[in-house]
């Protein structure tokens, strides 16, 4: 397994972050199902989709992620060419 250093992280993009786009939609799609009536519960809905999240998903989304990295850094190398 390979582990990227935090520094090494871009700053703001949510293209890097597999949470952000993939884990997130599935994640809310989950959570918002039916009305949610206070913050309560949405924390508490949120808490409980988390932990009942199949790690496939996480998986999933991390593959995703590092393919879309290797994109990254091949456009990076060939643009400083």
């Amino acid at each position: 397994m390979i582990f990227i250093l935090s520094v090494l992280w871009p700053p703001n993009s949510p293209d890097f972050n597999p949470v952000d786009y993939t884990v997130w939609s599935v994640l809310q799609e989950r959570v918002y199902r039916t009305k949610i009536s206070d913050a309560d519960e949405l924390k508490r809905r949120i808490i409980s989709e988390w932990t009942a999240l199949s790690l496939t998903v996480i998986d999933s989304a991390v593959k995703e992620w590092r393919y879309v990295l290797t994109f990254v850094l091949e456009a990076d190398i060939l643009s400083t060419r």
